[in-house]
């Protein structure tokens, strides 16, 4: 406990620091060992959050280039952590689920379906994140996946465009933002538009790791309709 003590607060300084993402390869170094701290790490705010999130895919991707075993133990830990079982709400598992597949091209074959499943509504037992708060992570970190993994953006797009009316305003924001991650289509404008138009209140909150930007949903809509999204990777 104490080494692990330790070890969190170092992977703590290190992504706090203005010169994080040079720290992270020393951080993936370290493999397995530095997987317990980042997890610790995702459920602060959201600038570390997305930090901690981006380290455990370099670090993930590091671990399945000797032990491709233990790297999908990784993605079953995420995975368990984010199921009602676990006891535990998830906060910051989308945001790392994400950045996994996008560094670590592997499991994103294996799990990316998983992930996209968890903003589909099925009406009965399925992976779907019935929290409004958690579901926002996931609309925003599968924006962020498809921007990096494009290949898998067109099986996204129809789950983004159905996302555009969820019932959360800011649910619905960041879907019309993942939506501008991918290439424009003219199935998804009138969806937009609507929402775009709306003028529904929300505080849609989109971050890169360095700059954070806030927005209403509308205003995330209007930006995907120009072609123009915020803080697009």
């Amino acid at each position: 406990m104490p080494r692990f003590r330790t070890q969190k607060f170092q992977v703590r300084a290190q992504l706090e620091s203005p010169e994080w993402r040079n720290h992270l390869e020393a951080i993936a170094e370290e493999g397995i060992s530095s997987v317990g701290p980042l997890m610790s790490l995702l459920t602060f705010e959201p600038v570390l959050r997305l930090r901690a999130a981006i380290a455990l895919g370099h670090t993930t991707n590091r671990i399945y280039e000797k032990k491709p075993d233990a790297a999908r133990d990784v993605m079953r830990r995420l995975n368990w952590r984010m199921s009602e079982e676990s006891g535990n709400i998830g906060w910051g598992v989308p945001e790392a689920i994400g950045e996994v597949l996008s560094h670590c091209p592997p499991l994103a074959k294996d799990f990316y379906r998983i992930f996209f499943t968890t903003i589909i509504d099925l009406g009965f037992d399925d992976n779907y994140v019935d929290n409004d708060v958690l579901r926002r992570s996931c609309y925003f970190a599968i924006g962020r996946f498809i921007k990096a993994c494009p290949k898998y953006g067109e099986e996204a797009r129809p789950l983004l465009r159905k996302g555009l009316q969820d019932s959360d305003a800011v649910c619905a924001g960041l879907a019309a933002w993942a939506l501008g991650m991918l290439a424009p289509d003219l199935n998804d404008q009138p969806s937009l538009r609507k929402l775009a138009e709306s003028g529904l209140d929300g505080s849609c909150l989109v971050t890169d790791g360095d700059l954070v930007v806030v927005c209403t949903p509308a205003e995330l809509a209007r930006d995907t309709l120009q072609g123009k999204p915020k803080l697009t990777i």
